[in-house]
């Protein structure tokens, strides 16, 4: 197939895109509707945010898009891909879907795991609620991937299902400097209860290369999911994440993010609380180095009552890397007895480092709970002096006063996604590839979190000698 840049995307290439996936007309008027959007809306969409946004660093002039990419493994993954191999999984290598492991006792109960090119033509209702509750006019990025996604992921738990066992979502970039735009979709039917594992790697490239994603996230009534992305891609690589979760009555999620790789990572996160008593659980843990450059928004509408969001984001920031945490919590007319929380802080490592907040409300009703706080603060010379004092290096010093800045986050964390965070951390802090292989060291950092807050232990350890 043709290669296109960015910067030249046409009508033509969304036409070799509809064609190679035999995509029905609907689709293919979407695909083109959405192009046109793309082309009239600036970068940003607020003039406050554009003010201090690094999304163009995001070169389209060498963003390279084609409908097929490379299939090859990168030798860094292999490792991780032979431990999956009795996981349910779905793996994805640039625009090709590489594995997906699935057992037919699941199967038979209605799991569906699949390439969005399968969803199109085997769960077309389902791909095109998902299309259609994501309006292109809100957002270029949005628009954009409406219009030129190539690849995807289509995942559907059907009604009732109780998974024990997690679906791991792993997505690589290609080695051959292609970047890829996913479409990818999670539904939860009612009742339904799951946990699913993002992981985002790339090869290393001098190159820029993309990861440009769309996550529609759809629960129904009382269903409920434990979502964690882990993002470790190469620093040349750009990540553009747009996700939006919709919950029905009483359907709750918890969303962990780990974002560490990357040159420019931009996500935008939409939680809509549709339903009386939903609620939204999302934790950010941002680590940069370098010239890393992170640009966060995480907005939480609530429109019905007794609904609940909780939103917290912490940078660790050294050398030159910079953050930006916009937020924004939306009480509708609707919506009394919500309770709402919003807050972005971060610790600066370096003098060069940089970070900066803009929490906002929006409240349109009486009788709700809503706040939202913003920190940044450079570490504090005394608390170094004072570990200092207590024998600890300086790195231990500052190692030590991060830990204690995680560790209210960490606490609302399961044991497993705190060990693969503090297992990243310190992998990047010591220059170290960022992968999560399940080997002895990780292993190490497991069994630490599984005993770390059980006060239980601590209680039977005290009197079991007396």
């Amino acid at each position: 197939m043709s290669q296109e840049i960015l910067s030249k995307l046409n009508t033509t290439h969304i036409d070799e895109i509809s064609s190679s996936g035999n995509e029905p007309d609907w689709l293919k008027e979407y695909r083109k509707n959405s192009l046109s959007v793309y082309e009239s809306l600036p970068i940003e969409m607020s003039p406050l945010y554009n003010k201090y946004t690094d999304a163009k660093k995001m070169d389209p002039k060498k963003v390279s898009l084609s409908t097929s990419t490379a299939s090859t493994i990168p030798n860094f993954l292999k490792k991780r891909l032979t431990e999956l191999e009795n996981e349910i999984c779905i793996i994805q290598i640039g625009t090709n879907i590489y594995k997906i492991n699935i057992s037919d006792d699941l199967k038979s109960q209605g799991l569906v795991i699949s390439s969005i090119s399968d969803a199109i033509q085997n769960n077309s209702e389902l791909v095109k609620k998902a299309l259609e509750s994501s309006n292109s006019k809100e957002d270029r990025f949005t628009a954009l991937n409406n219009a030129a996604f190539n690849s995807g992921v289509f995942i559907h738990i059907p009604r009732n299902m109780i998974l024990e066992k997690p679906i791991h979502f792993l997505t690589c970039l290609s080695e051959d400097n292609i970047s890829t735009i996913s479409r990818n979709i999670i539904f939860a039917d009612e009742n339904s209860k799951a946990t699913i594992v993002q992981e985002l790697y790339s090869p290393k490239t001098e190159s820029q290369q993309a990861y440009l994603e769309l996550l529609n996230t759809n629960l129904q009534a009382n269903a409920q999911l434990d979502v964690t992305t882990l993002q470790m891609m190469d620093q040349h690589a750009v990540t553009f994440s747009t996700r939006r979760t919709d919950l029905a009555q009483d359907a709750k999620i918890n969303w962990y993010s780990g974002l560490f790789g990357s040159m420019l990572s931009r996500y935008k996160i939409d939680y809509f609380l549709n339903g009386t008593g939903a609620s939204s659980n999302d934790s950010e843990v941002i680590f940069g180095n370098n010239e890393q450059s992170f640009d966060i928004q995480t907005n939480v509408n609530h429109e019905s009552p007794f609904t609940e969001g909780r939103v917290v984001e912490k940078s660790i920031l050294r050398n030159k890397s910079k953050s930006l945490f916009k937020g924004m919590i939306r009480i509708k007319e609707n919506a009394a007895k919500s309770n709402s929380f919003l807050s972005g802080r971060s610790i600066l490592l370096d003098k060069d480092a940089k970070s900066d907040a803009i929490p906002g409300l929006e409240i349109f009703t009486n009788d709700v709970k809503a706040t939202h706080s913003a920190s940044v603060a450079q570490i504090d010379e005394e608390q170094i002096f004072y570990l200092k004092s207590r024998c600890l290096s300086h790195e231990e010093a500052e190692r030590t006063i991060v830990e204690g800045f995680l560790e209210p986050l960490s606490r609302k964390m399961s044991f497993q996604v705190r060990a693969w965070i503090a297992y990243l951390i310190e992998s990047k802090w010591d220059n170290r590839e960022l992968t999560i292989n399940t080997d002895d060291e990780l292993t190490k950092f497991v069994e630490v979190e599984e005993t770390r807050y059980n006060e239980d232990t601590e209680i039977e350890q005290h009197y079991k000698y007396r």
